[in-house]
């Protein structure tokens, strides 16, 4: 692996490459921090796929992508006056070291546990004033549940034993089943909602990332999909006029592969 002096030469090639696309090509020069904004979410997509896929030559490249990005923005904002890439870097330093006193300063620590929750009172202490602030608005719901459990787990809001948990996820079926037999279609929603809240949170206490984890059986279902309408093809086919006696005979086969 190459040295500091090695990484930091590659780096500063990087930041010398951004500067003469800004100013030379037509497509760099008219972009704005709101025009990357959508770009800059597909990118980060695409790494996690790519690190979902275990592909590592891929997961280089994506992270390439995502740092053009952060350059980028940084770019553009020390073009406004507003902020560099030397500000970037030394903010999140500064971050860093301040969030971690268990290595910058004397405050001990047992475990990553303790690190979470000392991490979640120094930002308190920076002056917000909700352990959730720090979650976006816009990320996917999947998301946004698993970091607002894990965030108030920070502070102490959690349950005590994996089986409390998996009691509560029980008692939520049951009552969306209650609801699913009144039909009331709103309360159905909440109930499914309440559900699937109660799953993520089940999720962490299992040590499972839900969005990893329904993103692999989402890969693993369009592969045997796909296996099914390749052999329906092979058949001269179509999915429709097939019966699903038939259709399953396939599927397990495409489990087993």
């Amino acid at each position: 692996m190459s040295d500091k002096t090695t990484q930091l030469k590659a780096f500063e090639r990087l930041l010398i490459i951004m500067d003469e696309l800004r100013e030379q090509c037509p497509w760099d020069k008219k972009q704005t921090l709101e025009s990357l904004r959508h770009l800059t979410i597909e990118e980060v997509y695409e790494l996690g796929d790519a690190i979902l896929d275990n592909d590592l030559d891929e997961v280089k490249k994506e992270l390439g992508d995502v740092l053009l990005h952060i350059v980028f923005y940084a770019k553009i904002g020390s073009e406004t006056n507003d902020f560099d890439i030397t500000e970037v870097c030394n903010s999140i330093c500064d971050k860093l070291v301040d969030r971690h006193p268990h290595i910058y300063g004397d405050v001990k620590v047992e475990n990553e546990e303790d690190v979470k929750r000392n991490w979640e009172q120094l930002k308190l202490k920076e002056g917000k004033k909700s352990v959730l602030e720090g979650v976006p608005k816009s990320l996917p719901s999947m998301v946004k549940a698993n970091r607002i459990q894990d965030k108030v787990a920070g502070v102490g809001f959690d349950w005590e034993h994996p089986e409390q948990v998996f009691e509560k996820v029980v008692e939520e079926l049951g009552e969306l089943k209650v609801e699913i037999a009144k039909g009331n279609q709103d309360k159905i929603e909440s109930e499914f909602g309440d559900v699937l809240f109660s799953m993520i949170n089940y999720a962490r206490f299992l040590k499972v990332n839900p969005e990893n984890a329904l993103e692999r059986t989402n890969k693993k279902f369009i592969k045997r999909f796909q296996y099914l309408e390749s052999k329906a093809k092979d058949l001269n086919k179509s999915l429709k006029d097939m019966t699903l006696s038939e259709m399953d005979i396939f599927w397990e086969e495409a489990k087993s592969l």
